[in-house]
């Protein structure tokens, strides 16, 4: 059993499969983990069964100010800060009314997008294999700034249904030419919902505006025979019962902090596989190494109860996180 076949059992929701763990981890914690380990290929060097990639885009997620200066604008025309330890910051947004006029989409067949995806597909075709095919309501948050795309939710929806509609299409190209060319698993999409406490939007201007266009890119990938892999950060369970319905296979990554993960499991385990759940913003940061390794056996056991959980920290693993709790978490993850 390959680590592909692994991920296909555990998506089954097979009982009798050892539980999977994933890892991601910011610029900082992957310099002081590869630093211990002592290699550059962290993924590689702890065999991990699933992997991760997507379309090249002209600002990278991690962009250093090093070797892009202070600022950096994307495809969509979006101005984000550079950092040495997190994604930046979107600064400038280009839609700053609310009308299409003036303002042109990226186009998603350029060839620089996909360049390396043949060799990297190739290099890893005996893992689980998913590509990130970019963000929807996220997206438009960076476009036009969260506070004026809450605005215009409320006092021009024709518009966001718009940009939506121009957001989704990019996306649905870009799924099409991955699907023509390459061999992989399944593709994933970024798109930030929730706050700590609830959702950013209502649920009912959720249904209205975003369900119709996640329905339309995951059903997409459904014909095409892909896993649909969805991540969204903060408490998501009011449309939880909405990404059953359009039939979502992983939904990341599940943050204890934000929701009651155990009910997440017990209400829809069996139509979802669960990725994430363990806590990044007190327990990786202010846990023993012992504690660590306690709740990530304890998440094993619970969470991967009849199959369908991948164990992974509920957020990218970030610079404040100790070596000792990063090796705890491996330790008892792949154990």
């Amino acid at each position: 059993m390959n680590h592909r076949h692994w991920l296909q059992r555990v998506l089954r929701h097979e009982s009798d499969v050892p539980v999977p763990y994933n890892l991601m981890l910011s610029p900082p914690a992957a310099a002081r983990l590869g630093a211990h380990l002592g290699t550059d290929d962290i993924e590689g060097h702890l065999d991990l069964p699933m992997r991760m990639s997507g379309t090249q885009s002209i600002k990278p997620l991690y962009a250093s100010p090093t070797e892009y200066g202070g600022r950096i604008t994307d495809e969509f025309g979006v101005e984000w800060t550079t950092s040495d330890i997190d994604r930046g910051s979107p600064v400038g947004n280009p839609i700053a009314e609310p009308t299409l006029a003036g303002y042109t989409f990226p186009d998603p067949t350029a060839a620089y997008r996909f360049e390396h995806l043949s060799a990297w597909c190739e290099a890893n075709a005996d893992h689980y294999t998913i590509l990130w095919v970019g963000d929807l309501w996220e997206r438009a948050t960076f476009l036009c700034g969260m506070e004026r795309l809450l605005l215009w939710v409320a006092l021009e929806p024709g518009f966001v249904h718009a940009l939506l509609d121009g957001i989704a299409g990019c996306i649905l190209r870009t799924m099409d030419i991955l699907f023509e060319r390459f061999a992989f698993d399944g593709i994933a999409l970024s798109d930030d919902y929730g706050t700590q406490k609830a959702m950013v939007i209502s649920p009912a201007a959720w249904r209205e505006l975003v369900r119709p266009r996640l329905g339309a890119i995951l059903a997409r990938a459904q014909a095409a025979g892909r896993t649909t892999f969805l991540h969204s950060c903060g408490n998501v369970r009011a449309i939880v019962p909405d990404l059953v319905e359009l039939g979502l296979d992983i939904l990341h990554p599940i943050q204890p902090e934000a929701m009651d993960i155990g009910e997440l499991k017990r209400e829809f385990g069996r139509d979802l596989t669960f990725c994430g759940g363990l806590g990044t913003q007190d327990t990786l940061v202010n846990a023993t190494p012992a504690q660590i390794h306690r709740d990530v056996l304890r998440l094993k056991d619970e969470m991967g109860r009849g199959g369908g959980y991948i164990v992974e920290p509920g957020i990218t693993v970030q610079a404040d996180v100790p070596l000792a709790n990063i090796l705890a978490l491996i330790e008892a993850a792949a154990g």
